[in-house]
């Protein structure tokens, strides 16, 4: 995390971020486009060149927690042109290590 916006998470709002290490970092935001707490988020992820996805975060209660479900799916080139194939179970691994760590600092 590079710098974080005051009004984030708020739409509109964004996070600058690098992903990957030298030589191949990427610079980068992630801008807020919906902000519905505590149950939903939407947010533009940017990794140019590699592209642009969307990502949403929903939350519904259940028991005496929570089920948290991450969606992402890319939205512009050259990402979007990796057949969903290949995609979709890339960006799945990546989310359930997210959702894993994610449980790991709430217990």
């Amino acid at each position: 995390m590079r710098a974080v916006d005051t009004a984030w998470p708020t739409a509109g709002s964004s996070i600058h971020h690098s992903v990957g290490v030298w030589p191949a970092l990427i610079d980068d935001s992630t801008s807020a486009l919906e902000w519905e707490p505590p149950r939903h988020a939407l947010f533009t992820a940017r990794g140019w060149p590699i592209g642009e996805a969307h990502v949403a975060l929903d939350v519904k209660a259940r028991g005496g927690g929570c089920v948290v479900r991450i969606t992402e799916d890319a939205t512009a080139c050259p990402g979007r042109f990796v057949p969903s194939f290949l995609r979709v179970p890339a960006i799945s691994v990546r989310n359930v290590e997210t959702l894993r760590r994610l449980a790991f600092l709430c217990d």
